[in-house]
């Protein structure tokens, strides 16, 4: 198909459509009165009848022959036909000057020669548009593309074409321009024939046709099919068809030119085919170049040939007669043909679009049929009608009857049309359709402005374009101003329905169109003086008839005086009509009666008034006339063609002759004296006929009266509801009729009832639902603008209300509130207390405000700027989720220049906000940290951020706790003292929680790190294997002890062992109490009397549970309750006894078989607690701890247990010598096992499996010397000697005790008194260790050599050390002042005894001055040479004394 076009043909809008219920559609006077308020609004509506309304077709097909009307399309539009009118003139012009007329091509189109005549001359004429140039404008007017130069091409085609045209016109003589043969040719007579190919008779010689779609060319050339005979357009080929006549010779001689008078130059003399006068060529004006070929007129008879009246445009009839069915296949045939495409395929919107197109289109000729105006009553209705040729099925008689039967609609009691006496069958009876595409019916209103009732009972639908009545003089006026020629020639141009306008033309004009598709089985309505035109989209078949309501009858009398001044004639007589209704009141009902009464009441009131000026004008003579005995062409008024009814003047000149009274000086010439007055009533006879119409609706009029006046009353006199109730109750119960006033009075009220429904609602308050601060508003809500005009509505309806004035005090409040509003509004910084009292105002109005959301808007503003000034007035709690939240609070809000203020504030600040914490953040988190002057110049600039930034106030707090350590860290330094591990701890801990770079962090932490390996070290050195207990609960003396198999005893309080005036120290208890303590001494000296103190009461403990375990196993015990071992049972069997604890044990239940070696003293599980590594060992870990310069409470527990082991050592040592214990006297012999009865009949015995020393006969000396031996957590060969030399003692012990209670001697002959009364353990022990001192102090004394420092030597012949069985304490060298022989003894405490010539030995350099084997001490040769060698208890004793 084409491409769409600017001017392609837009659709108007719907019109209604109604379908009606079953009970609507019962009546089709009352569903038409009741959709008339609403369909005459457009002209024309339709009505679906209710699904299963389907009257059968009941048309004789085969009997209705008719004839059509041909249609040519481009004929049918108002503004095609000027234009075709125009060229016909143009094409008369020059065929009378023997010229062949082509209309040229500019741009590819056809010139529009009318278009370009009408601009020119509205230009002010040809010379002008020369003059001011104003070519390109009219270019630019008539469409074409600027800058081509068209103004001069269609400059020589109005100089060559038109202008001789309109010179002609203006009277002058015509003068004909030869210049341009290919427009205006001189050639032999050539007919052009009108065929299908109609752009070919529009191709300039030369030039080559215009390329078109397929569909345009087919668009172009189809013509409905005409018979054979049937000729083509007269119009088109009298506009292009070529006249020439044969020349022929002309005798010149005594032929003189009527211009110059000579008859010279007679070769250029013209003769005229018309009357025969002669002109020069060169005497016409102007000249002529040449003799024309062809006939020839001269201005005279060309002028007499164009002023002849043009014939009135009608519609042929076809030459041939169509049944139905041979008219249905020629319009199938044409529209399948023309769209190519199966008939009932073919879109309405293109058939729509493409009949305007053609409409509108002069170079395509299309031409359709339409079978119109086919008379029912010659074959029959499509309705069924009794007694007709149809035979009617039972099922479908209510057809027959049926309201919308149209042979029943126009006939039935409710149409005034029913009191026509006359024959009006073209109105009454029904009129028969049948259409094909393109054929149309054109604008026009009813006859008589009455209503038309359209059925389309098959075929395809049938379009219509309809005007509202009220729209119909602008419709005429618009017509007449598009197309002011045509209606020259035909005033009422619109009652031939041969003219067609584009609806969108109308509606650009202001003239309001609506459309609608009739399908089959639709009816349309058109209503009183409404303009309708259409066409039909294909091959179909309609039915329609005209009716009269009541409604209509003032319009119908309107229309008459139309018509008279039309000169149009009436279909029937109005007057006659109305007097006909006058004269059978008593039929009436009361709406019809009171709508005569009105109509008759305007008709009297006229022929009184006419009557009356027929008398004065001097019409003397007055007859009777049975007007309504005549036919009406017999009494029409020979001027304006009325009929005339009620009276008419006639004349006895002209018998026959009859005038209405107002056309009396149109009748002839005769004096008006003679002239007679023929009426068919005297005015006399004329108001008892109203009276009796009066009194018909007297009752009626009475209520209508009051009806009208209530309505209509103003002001104060307006009524109240209850009387508007009591005058539809009045109707009811009288049984008026439902007309309009009654439709109307009942609009009111139900008008006013509502308003007052709602008025109550509004001053009573109440509303759906409420909100605060919601959006959210009542449904029944009005706006100020609706409660102001409903306050309006209400002082403008009929009635009064009480209401009304309340709501006008409510609105006055309104508009208080709003000026007050828009006031707070306006304010840049609003309260919200005043907002808020406002909301709450708003809370009495029922109404929407629209200041109420700004209110709302405005109130969140406010408290949003509040929370933003409170929270930046406290700047420690304005963190960045609070700045976060406002903004995104901020955010939602409307915007406002406050707003946005702060949001630029908050904004900003949450910026910087956010990048120095994240700055912060970053710092405190970096890795390596970074130093504490980065982080302080970080902390400088966030000072003066007014908010509360966590990461900023952290990493102020870290630089403080940095620069605290740091402090902390320097004092320490400077103190010079030794650092304890728990403070250190502490610091390294402290230091690291710091995220800043500390430098002395990295040497403390190293430093942690030592001491962790040291103690690590130390565990592993000690503690058993998955060991339960600490190393330090080793290394310490036991502060709690007991056994597992009995309970444990309470630890008896020793009496001092220092001095009385010493302070005295809290009780140890528990471990965790000695680590306290030990941690809280300010040095190893007291963490050295500590542990003393710890020493005293474990020796004491010990001592006391030796003897408890050892006594509850004698055999006088009680074995039956007796609970021994680790599983506190009774003895029984094999049993092991713990040398240290002296408990006994179930030898299943303890004995180790990995540790079955028998040269070792057994210990119980709770007494050997550890490794017991060499002496070696601790002393390395010791001097490890000294190289760290760390104190910690193992370290301490360390020190106290080497001088503890080296102290036993010397007292071993001193006690051996003194006692000479290989020569002790045996005590009495223990038998190996022990025996106990377990019960009275049970000899059941348990025995010990080892030997044990028997603490019988043992001195305390040496029990205790035993018992601390066993309690040191290294290993010593002494107690292993000890323990040996006890115990073969129990096999040689002998009465001899008198060494446990004499004194006994050392070697060096130093007295050690026997235990005294008085005398507590702890100060034995402090004695002795005081005496060990002396002695050792006296030793070295001897030892040194009193020239000087003896040098670093090897020794040599040295007297070698005797060898014993057991290992010997560790001794001083022992030799006599006058001794010449050096017997040296090595001091190590595990002497290699090294054997040869010569040994290799090294003297201590610090206060002992002691000579030890090179190889026992682990130095060589080259080591003693060139460093100082101090020995172990030089190092012990020197650090001691430093610390």
């Amino acid at each position: 198909m084409s491409q769409s076009r600017p001017d392609e043909f837009k659709a108007p809008p719907e019109c209604p459509v109604f379908e009606p219920s079953w009970e609507e559609f019962g009546d089709p006077y009352t569903f038409i009165n009741k959709i008339r308020p609403i369909a005459e609004k457009t002209g024309i509506c339709k009505v679906r009848p209710p699904p299963g309304w389907q009257p059968p077709f009941a048309c004789d097909v085969d009997r209705l022959h008719f004839v059509p009307r041909i249609q040519r399309l481009n004929e049918l539009e108002a503004q095609t036909r000027v234009k075709l009118n125009f060229l016909d003139q143009i094409a008369k012009f020059w065929d009378l000057q023997g010229c062949t007329l082509k209309i040229p091509h500019v741009e590819r189109k056809i010139l529009d020669l009318y278009t370009l005549n009408k601009l020119v001359a509205d230009e002010g004429g040809f010379d002008i548009v020369c003059r001011d140039r104003r070519w390109t404008k009219i270019a630019l007017q008539m469409g074409f593309a600027p800058g081509k130069a068209v103004g001069s091409h269609l400059r020589g085609h109005y100089e060559r074409i038109l202008y001789p045209y309109n010179l002609f016109q203006s009277g002058a003589n015509l003068l004909v321009k030869q210049n341009e043969p290919h427009v205006i040719h001189h050639h032999s007579p050539h007919i052009y024939k009108h065929t299908s190919n109609f752009s070919s008779l529009l191709t300039e010689p030369g030039e080559a046709g215009e390329s078109k779609p397929n569909l345009r060319r087919r668009m172009g050339s189809f013509v409905a099919k005409p018979e054979s005979g049937q000729t083509p357009s007269p119009r088109m080929n009298s506009i292009f068809t070529c006249f020439e006549k044969n020349p022929f010779d002309l005798q010149v001689d005594l032929v003189v030119c009527l211009v110059c008078g000579s008859g010279g130059d007679e070769d250029r003399l013209l003769l005229c085919d018309g009357c025969d006068d002669s002109y020069h060529t060169f005497c016409l004006i102007p000249p002529l170049h040449d003799v024309p070929k062809g006939d020839w007129r001269c201005p005279k008879c060309l002028a007499q040939e164009c002023s002849k009246p043009h014939e009135g445009f009608g519609f042929e009839q076809a030459s041939r007669d169509y049944s139905l069915r041979a008219f249905g296949q020629m319009a199938d045939a044409f529209k399948s043909d023309y769209f190519n495409m199966p008939v009932h395929m073919v879109p309405t919107e293109l058939v729509e679009k493409e009949f305007w197109r053609l409409v509108g289109a002069i170079d395509e000729d299309v031409t359709v049929e339409y079978g119109a105006d086919i008379a029912s009553k010659e074959f029959g209705s499509g309705f069924p009608i009794p007694n007709g040729k149809f035979k009617v099925s039972p099922a479908d008689e209510k057809y027959l009857k049926c309201g919308w039967n149209l042979n029943n609609l126009a006939m039935m009691k409710p149409s005034v049309l029913t009191h026509v006496t006359a024959d009006i069958c073209g109105m009454t009876l029904p009129w028969l359709y049948v259409g094909m595409c393109f054929s149309s019916f054109c604008w026009h209103i009813e006859d008589h402005w009455s209503y038309s009732i359209n059925y389309l009972h098959w075929g395809e639908p049938k379009t219509w374009y309809g005007a509202p009545g009220f729209a119909a003089e602008q419709l005429e006026e618009v017509m007449k101003k598009l197309a002011p020629e045509l209606f020259e020639s035909q005033p009422d141009l619109l009652h031939q329905l041969v003219t067609i306008m584009n609806p969108n033309t109308l509606m650009a004009h202001g003239v309001p169109i609506y459309r609608t598709n009739q399908c089959a089985g639709e009816f349309v309505i058109t209503f009183p003086r409404a303009y309708h035109s259409g066409f039909n989209q294909g091959f179909n078949f309609a039915e329609a008839v005209n009716f009269c309501t009541v409604d209509w009858m003032p319009l119908g009398r309107q229309c008459v005086d139309h018509y008279r001044m039309l000169h149009r004639y009436n279909v029937f007589s109005h007057d006659e009509m109305v007097c006909n209704m006058a004269s059978k009141a008593d039929t009436l009902n009361m709406v019809l009666a009171s709508a005569v009464h009105k109509d008759m009441l305007i008709m009297i009131r006229e022929e009184q008034q006419q009557r009356e000026k027929v008398k004065k004008m001097g019409v003397l003579h007055c007859k009777e006339a049975k007007y309504d005995h005549l036919q009406d062409d017999e009494r029409q008024c020979i001027k304006c063609k009325t009929t005339c009814y009620l009276s008419a003047v006639t004349c006895s000149c002209s018998p026959g002759i009859l005038v209405c009274l107002h056309h009396i000086s149109d009748l002839c010439s005769c004096p008006i004296t003679s002239y007679t007055l023929n009426y068919r009533y005297t005015l006399d006879d004329l108001f008892p006929m109203m009276n009796a119409v009066k009194q018909r609706a007297e009752l009626y009029d009475e209520w209508a009266s009051r009806v009208t006046e209530t309505l209509e009353a103003k002001l104060e006199k307006k009524k109240s509801l209850p009387v508007f109730r009591a005058l539809i109750v009045e109707s009811e119960s009288k049984l008026f009729p439902d007309n309009d006033l009654l439709r109307r009075l009942r609009l009111v009220t139900q008008d006013a009832e509502k308003c007052s429904s709602v008025a109550q609602q509004l001053l009573n308050g109440k509303r759906q639902t409420r909100f605060r601060c919601g959006s959210e508003k009542s449904r029944s809500q009005l706006t100020v603008e609706e409660l102001s005009s409903f306050v309006r509505q209400l002082y403008n309806l009929s009635c009064s209300l009480p209401q009304a004035p309340l709501l006008k005090e409510l609105l006055n409040r309104i508009e208080d509130f709003q000026q007050h509003s828009e006031k707070v509004l306006a304010d840049e910084l609003p309260s919200i207390a005043e907002i808020q009292s406002l909301l709450d105002v708003s809370f009495d109005f029922d109404v929407e405000l629209p200041e109420l959301p700004r209110l709302r808007v405005r109130l969140e503003q406010a408290r949003w700027l509040e929370a933003v000034q409170q929270a930046s007035a406290q700047p420690a709690t304005l963190s960045l989720e609070t700045m976060r939240r406002l903004i995104d609070q901020g955010v939602g809000l409307s915007p406002h220049p406050s707003v946005e203020k702060a949001m630029a504030r908050l904004q900003e600040q949450l910026t910087v906000s956010e990048h120095w914490e994240d700055k912060a953040s970053s710092l405190l988190k970096a890795r390596p940290p970074h130093s504490i002057e980065t982080l302080r110049a970080v902390a400088d600039k966030t000072s003066g951020i007014p908010a509360y930034l966590p990461n900023c106030l952290l990493l102020k707090d870290t630089i403080r706790k940095a620069q605290e350590w740091l402090q902390e860290a320097e004092e320490l330094q400077a103190s010079g003292s030794v650092l304890m591990v728990d403070s250190l701890s502490d610091m390294v801990l402290r230091g690291q929680a710091i995220q800043v770079h500390l430098e002395p962090l990295d040497k403390l932490e190293s430093l942690m790190a030592e001491v962790q390996e040291w103690k690590e070290s130390a565990a592993t050195t000690f503690l058993h294997k998955d060991s339960t207990v600490t190393l330090l609960e080793v290394l310490c003396p036991r502060c709690e002890v007991g056994n597992a198999g009995s309970p444990k005893r309470k630890v008896k309080k020793g009496k001092e062992s220092l001095k009385s005036n010493k302070k005295k120290t809290p009780r140890l208890n528990t471990l965790s109490d000695v680590e306290k303590a030990l941690s809280e001494t300010k040095d190893s000296t007291s963490a050295m009397a500590t542990l003393e103190e710890l020493r005293v009461r474990e020796m004491e403990a010990f001592s006391n549970l030796r003897a408890a375990n050892e006594s509850k196993l004698l055999p006088t015990a009680d074995c039956m309750n007796l609970k021994v071992c680790v599983c506190q049972k009774a003895p029984m069997g094999a049993m092991l006894q713990c040398e240290l604890c002296r408990d006994a044990f179930h030898s299943v239940c303890v004995k180790d078989l990995s540790d079955s070696c028998e040269t070792r003293p057994w210990l119980c599980p709770q007494c050997h607690r550890s490794e017991k590594p060499p002496l070696n060992k601790a002393l390395s870990l010791l001097t490890s701890l000294r190289h760290i310069g760390v104190r910690l409470p193992e370290g301490d527990a360390l020190h106290y247990l080497v001088e503890r082991t080296i102290n036993w050592q010397q007292r071993a040592q001193q006690i051996s010598q003194s006692c000479n214990l290989p020569e002790l006297e045996e005590r009495p012999g223990t038998p190996p096992t022990l025996t106990c009865c377990v019960s009275d009949s049970d000899d059941t015995v348990f025995y010990t499996e080892q030997r044990c020393i028997p603490l019988q006969g043992l001195s305390w000396d040496l029990d205790e010397l035993i018992v601390e031996g066993l309690l040191l957590q290294v290993s010593l060969p002494e107690v292993q000697s000890l323990y040996h030399v006890l115990l073969d003692r129990t096999s040689s012990w002998h009465t001899n005790t008198d060494c446990d209670k004499q004194m006994q001697f050392n070697s060096q002959g130093i007295n050690l008194p026997a235990d005294q009364d008085g005398i507590t353990t702890s100060e034995k022990k402090a004695k002795r260790r005081l005496e060990t001192e002396g002695l050792d102090a006296e030793r070295r004394v001897k030892n040194k050599k009193p020239s000087h420092k003896r040098q670093k030597m090897n020794k040599k012949n040295l007297q070698r050390r005797p060898t014993s069985t057991s290992s010997s304490p560790r001794s001083d060298f022992s030799q006599s002042d006058d001794s010449e022989e050096e017997i040296a003894v090595c001091p190590a405490e595990r002497c290699q005894q090294p054997e040869g010539d010569e040994v290799d030995w090294v003297q201590c350099d610090g206060s002992c001055n002691q000579w030890f084997h090179q190889a026992c001490v682990g130095v060589t040769p080259e080591m003693a040479e060139k460093e100082d060698y101090i020995c172990v208890r030089c190092t012990l004793n020197d650090g001691h004394t430093r610390k």
